[in-house]
């Protein structure tokens, strides 16, 4: 990356925290934001970037997003990494690869199986998959780890304003799931035109995220940047005209240069270059003049050229910006020669060129006239055609080139979206309402145009599936008004994508009044597609845990008839188990759960082509009943199916039921990622609802791995999410900050908010959650030395709990060991010990952890010893295995106490008798101790082990370390250290 322009003024603080920035790339992961106006510098800054990169031998990879390919999706990110991969394929799995492979054009055969015939695996699948979103975002993260291995990775995206959807969920992945590897991604803006997500980017990043302002130069800055040469008042007047902009200084610089009168006491005057010139609102018009001014100065062959070039590409091949410009080869590449020596291209790799700046080729383009440029776009379309590029490349010169009712272009422009719909649903929808732009209305006997019925289904998916739920929902009704009354099929099927849209959009009751109204359409109740949108209304009642009102609907739905297919006789039989746990009929729930479960294993995936997001209540059903394994099983076949028929709207409610499922067995890792999609899945969504319920279960995962500041931090977003509707998942929300509150040692406030969250426990939420919420209530109270206020929860425990749920009465017996614990530590240990018991055989392994610790204490307490040894070292090695670190850090402490020799540990205080105020550089007593290990040469996973804390947690207090000393790398808080030998 090199910039041949100006030579750099000023920008100390700019160039500080750029050098910050790749110091801090020594030890991880890091996300810098240059924002700043049209030619402010932020090109320039990322030159220096890479200048800095290379000198401390730390590879770079570079692209930019184009102004006039703004649909392109990964444009910026293939820009920057396809030539890398052409010439260096990473060592990654052949389904990683392929999915790669849809995106990147160097990777393109990876996506066909041996032959050139599809791949038939799972993997393979997954590349073709319309929520392979995700997938794919963690196949690039895991490229990146792959491309800074061993040296570390900068990777450079400039111009992102200009950025399609699809890129900037890629980045909010890596900002929130960031790659395990020295890898620093520096980005650049404008302000004015980045979407609020793009904006977000850098605070989203936190600790290691740094948002860079890219201001105007000062007065003495461009008296630097002009040279003694240039007269003093010259100076100022170009001064007040670029307002210090260094782009339209130069601009400015440039025309006067060539002795262009531009500049009076006002700022301009002379030749209006403007006519003709699309309208630059954030340019001013003295600079828009400057460079019409320039691109005037060249011969006419070279400024055909050009404009030739604007058209063809951001990075343009000669002979394709020949085609645009009509001219022969020979000539082209004579004007080239022009273009390159007046500084108005430059060269790139592989033989291509691109413009010095992007509103350089603004001004180029804008400068064709309207019919010349529709020509040039024909004729590089036709090009393209002819060397066979998909439709996806040609699209964008197709689309600006079409003409009304032209089968042909309809066609290229529906295949493209066909074909990015997967990874780029946004882009898609954008192809789509282009190509049913072009469509005449009305009845097309002669089939020569694609069914607008159709094409109108589709755009609602992908609007639904892209996040554009608004849009998507206007589609769905405009759909709805073409559809006749008597297609109820496909109207049931319309007004079901519509309500879930709805619902996105947090319009519930508006979703009902769809569905209702659509209902009084239907005679016949029992039809399959009434029987939809009657289960339709249940679901929506079991979200408020309304059970008399889902089982009012449910009583009228049989369980089966003729005309159903056996995906919507499964989805009847799922709603079941859920209607009849919330009434409290707990053996009807686990005979219909049993039921539903024969009827979901009799049905095909190909069957659950309308019906599959119903199932999510058999998952919830069963993980409140304890039927985990069966939840999980179920959960991995109905993801399956979810990720093969494209419906991404429901995929996070399956990875949230999954995930609760994962996290009450104990594989804690298994159910952390299953949350992490799950918040990919609603923030690509952008509903609130989808987002709150990964979110919960990322709290409650990470709360008990013992990562207290990830876990609030997911909670208090959940709880911001909160639409008002007084649903399940926004209580659960608020029992979820409560928890973490607790876990996080804030006992009194967390406390405080549990019961506020549980209110008075008859609406909002499901009884296995209020069983938890009421043990640690107990515990908190027992802690606090509370003995009635403990007592007074177990009670709550013991009469929610249902006998026929051992799950839920063990928890209800561990609430009661706690409450007798300081009066009766004897009966209390045997009280933990029985609800260890019962959990473990539910397979509640997280929580028979927690009551053999209280066993293992309460035996301690009662003086016995070696049951408490026992117990203690049971409940270690669950939490151990687990990765429970916070409580294995406990169950270890107290086993220290009773004299057991633990492996591991070292300094885990600070020094004795320090507080706060003795530590340096104001450092709080765990950042001091994290600070020490380093400084001894111990890693982040090293100091998490000694800590038990997780890796996450010990990077974030060691950024806090960083600033807090003044440095940027660990070798310099290593030496800060060992030059406070008081303190060690």
């Amino acid at each position: 990356m090199s910039d041949a322009g100006a030579p750099l003024v000023g920008r100390r603080d700019a160039l500080g925290a750029l050098n910050r920035a790749l110091d801090a790339t020594a030890t991880g992961y890091g996300f810098l934001a240059l924002v700043g106006e049209p030619g402010a510098g932020k090109t320039r800054l990322l030159s220096e970037l890479a200048d800095g990169a290379a000198a401390r031998k730390l590879p770079y990879l570079a692209g930019r997003a184009a102004e006039f390919e703004q649909e392109m999706p990964f444009g910026a990110v293939v820009d920057a990494l396809d030539d890398r991969l052409e010439d260096d394929a990473p060592d990654l799995s052949p389904g990683a690869l392929r999915l790669l492979g849809t995106i990147f054009p160097s990777l393109a055969d990876r996506v066909a199986g041996p032959g050139g015939e599809p791949a038939r695996d799972g993997a393979a699948e997954g590349a073709a998959d319309p929520v392979a979103r995700y997938q794919l975002h963690r196949s690039v993260r895991h490229l990146l780890e792959r491309l800074a291995a061993p040296s570390g990775l900068v990777l450079i995206l400039d111009d992102l304003h200009w950025a399609d959807d699809a890129t900037i969920e890629l980045l909010d992945h890596l900002v929130r799931h960031p790659p395990r590897a020295n890898v620093l991604v520096a980005v650049a803006y404008r302000p004015a035109q980045a979407s609020p997500r793009l904006a977000a980017l850098a605070d989203a990043a936190g600790l290691v995220g740094t948002r860079v302002p890219v201001e105007p130069l000062s007065r003495g800055e461009v008296e630097e940047f002009l040279g003694p040469q240039v007269p003093r008042a010259r100076a100022e007047s170009l001064y007040k005209a670029s307002g210090g902009n260094p782009f339209y200084l130069e601009a400015l610089a440039r025309m006067g240069r060539r002795g262009d009168r531009v500049l009076g006491a006002d700022g301009i005057e002379g030749r209006d270059w403007e006519r003709g010139v699309a309208n630059l609102t954030e340019v001013p018009p003295a600079v828009r003049t400057a460079l019409q001014v320039e691109l005037s100065a060249l011969p006419p062959e070279a400024l055909l050229m050009a404009r030739g070039a604007a058209v063809a590409a951001d990075v343009f091949e000669p002979a394709l910006a020949a085609v645009a410009a009509e001219m022969a080869q020979e000539d082209a590449l004579a004007a080239l020669d022009a273009l390159t020596a007046h500084d108005v291209v430059r060269p790139t790799s592989g033989g291509r060129f691109r413009f010095r700046h992007p509103l350089v080729r603004h001004v180029a383009y804008a400068s064709t006239a309207a019919g010349w440029r529709f020509a040039a776009h024909s004729r590089v379309a036709a090009q393209l055609a002819e060397l066979g590029a998909p439709a996806a490349v040609r699209a964008h010169h197709v689309l600006r080139s079409a003409r009304f009712g032209d089968p042909e272009a309809i066609g290229t422009l529906v295949e493209a979206a066909r074909a990015v719909a997967p990874q780029a649903p946004g882009t898609a929808g954008y192809w789509l309402e282009a190509a049913l732009g072009l469509m005449p209305d009305g009845t097309d006997p002669s089939g020569a145009y694609p069914d607008r019925i159709q094409l109108l289904m589709e755009l609602a998916h992908v609007q639904a599936v892209s996040g554009h739920a608004e849009e998507g929902r206007e589609t769905a009704r405009t759909l709805l008004g073409l559809l006749p009354l008597d297609d109820t099929v496909r109207r049931a099927r319309t007004v079901q994508l519509c309500a879930v849209m709805d619902r996105q959009l947090g319009r519930i009751h508006e979703a009902r009044a769809l569905v209702l109204d659509e209902l009084r359409r239907i005679t016949d109740r029992q039809t399959p597609e009434a029987v939809l949108l009657r289960i339709r209304l249940v679901a929506d009642r079991i979200q408020r845990i309304d059970t008399r009102g889902s089982h009012a609907v449910l009583e009228t739905i049989p369980e089966s008839a003729p005309q159903w297919g056996p995906g919507l006789v499964a989805a009847v039989a799922a709603m079941r188990p859920m209607v009849s746990y919330g009434r409290g009929e707990v053996a009807e729930a686990i005979a219909y759960a049993e039921a539903a479960d024969q009827r979901f294993s009799a049905a095909s995936d190909g069957d659950f082509a309308d019906c599959l997001d119903y199932m999510v209540w058999l998952l919830f059903a069963e993980a409140f009943l304890g039927m985990y394994d069966h939840a999980i099983r179920h959960a991995d076949r109905l993801v399956a199916i979810t990720r093969a028929t494209g419906q991404t709207f429901i995929l996070g409610y399956m990875l949230a039921g999954r995930s609760r499922a994962l996290m009450l067995r104990g594989r804690l890792a298994e159910a952390a990622a299953d949350a992490d999609e799950a918040t990919a899945v609603g923030r690509e969504l952008r509903s609130p609802e989808v987002l709150a319920y990964g979110l919960i279960q990322q709290c409650l995962t990470a709360s008990w791995a013992g990562d207290h500041d990830r876990a609030l931090r997911a909670a208090e977003e959940a709880v911001a999410s909160d639409t008002g509707s007084g649903e399940w998942w926004t209580h659960m929300a608020h029992v979820a900050l409560a928890t973490a509150t607790i876990n996080a040692g804030r006992t009194d406030e967390g406390a405080e908010a549990l019961v506020a969250a549980c209110g008075d426990g008859t609406r909002g939420l499901d009884f296995s959650t209020l069983v938890m919420c009421a043990e640690q209530l107990a515990r908190v109270r027992a802690g606090q030395d509370d003995a009635a206020g403990a007592a007074g929860w177990a009670d709550i425990a013991e009469a929610i709990a249902h006998p026929a749920l051992p799950g839920d009465v063990g928890l209800a017996r561990l609430a009661r060991a706690h409450a007798v614990r300081a009066a009766e530590p004897a009966r209390a240990a045997r009280l933990a010990a029985e609800a260890a018991g019962l959990l473990a055989g539910t397979g509640r392994r997280l929580e028979a952890g927690r009551a053999e610790l209280a066993a293992g204490t309460a035996h301690a307490a009662a003086d016995e010893r070696a049951e408490a040894r026992e117990r203690l070292r049971a409940a270690a090695d669950v939490f151990e295995e687990c990765g429970m670190l916070g409580l294995h850090g406990q169950a270890v402490r107290e086993q220290r106490r009773l004299g057991v020799r633990v492996p591991g540990g070292g300094r885990t205080a600070p020094a004795r008798g320090k507080g706060r105020s003795d530590l340096p550089f104001g450092l709080s007593p765990r950042e001091h101790e994290i600070a020490l290990l380093v400084a001894e040469g111990c890693s982040n996973q090293q100091i998490a082990e000694r800590l038990y804390l997780s890796v996450r947690t010990v990077e974030t207090h060691l950024s806090r370390v960083f600033a807090k000393i003044g440095v940027s790398s660990r070798v310099g808080v290593a030496t800060a250290m060992n030059r406070q030998p008081e303190q060690r």
